[in-house]
């Protein structure tokens, strides 16, 4: 008799991060396509940017101070960073609903039955956004163009200093998505998410170099908004675009605000995704 052995032949692990990586980009994939099929997500995303653009511009733009000057031309030089931030920043609502929706219809259970990383759920949910993000970034800089805002109206800049300014900008989005991802995760419904990503988004942008200079706040008002992580990003954008920035501030973020705006951004996307992705396991667990 004789016997016959069959080899059987154990595929290699794959390398965790590889696997990470490209399971990411298949759900960040899953989502865009999505996106694509309901343009009114885009379009909705859209309109209320483009609002903030017109009203700011012609009903605030002859009314504000900015450098001792109520030039309506200067304050829309000023304000386009702030809005260009604002828009980036407001995204993180919309994620987190997107979240708090595929919990509720049970699709992250799909997810974990099958063999994928753990976090690529929400970081392909998150890239996605941010590459919704970046078009509308896109659209918005038309308009600000098409109502008067120009880049190197308060001095010299370049491409490069523009993209950096814009690469600042959806960073700053992409690690304030993951704070939408960690309240998407923690309520129970799609509303609850929407509601309160707004409740904190409004101090954060409202109470910051965005829209007015910091110089005419109390002073106890102004450290806050001088030392804003949003702020710093801002002071940034203008600095890069070589438009009218605040008041001379011996706040160390106005001081050194590229340096600043990375500083918070990567330290807030590396805080709210460990703490987005712990909640995604033990929720799934």
């Amino acid at each position: 008799m004789s016997a016959v052995t069959d080899t059987v032949r154990v595929a290699p692990a794959a390398n965790p991060v590889s696997q990470s990586i490209r399971d990411s980009m298949v759900i960040a994939k899953r989502n865009l396509i999505r996106m694509s099929r309901i343009p009114e997500m885009i379009i909705y995303g859209l309109i209320q940017p483009i609002m903030f653009v017109v009203l700011f511009t012609y009903v605030f733009g002859g009314s504000m101070q900015i450098g001792g000057s109520t030039s309506a031309v200067d304050y829309k030089n000023f304000l386009m960073a702030g809005i260009f931030a604002q828009t980036v920043t407001f995204a993180t609502a919309s994620s987190g609903a997107g979240i708090a929706d595929d919990m509720h219809k049970g699709l992250i259970d799909r997810f974990r039955s099958l063999p994928m990383a753990r976090g690529a759920v929400l970081t392909g949910r998150t890239l996605a956004d941010s590459a919704q993000t970046a078009l509308t970034l896109v659209v918005l800089a038309v308009v600000a163009l098409l109502v008067g805002w120009r880049v190197g109206s308060d001095g010299d800049t370049n491409v490069g200093k523009v993209l950096g300014a814009f690469g600042l900008l959806l960073l700053l989005g992409y690690a304030f998505t993951w704070i939408g991802a960690l309240i998407g995760m923690s309520v129970r419904t799609p509303e609850a998410a929407t509601s309160s990503g707004l409740i904190w988004l409004f101090p954060v942008t409202f109470i910051s170099n965005a829209f007015v200079d910091t110089s005419h706040m109390t002073p106890w008002l102004r450290h806050i908004a001088e030392w804003n992580p949003f702020s710093a990003t801002v002071q940034a954008c203008r600095v890069l675009f070589a438009n009218p920035g605040q008041s001379p501030s011996a706040a160390w973020p106005m001081q050194h605000p590229v340096w600043a705006s990375l500083i918070y951004s990567i330290l807030i996307l590396v805080v709210f995704r460990t703490l987005a992705v712990r909640k995604y396991r033990s929720a799934t667990a």
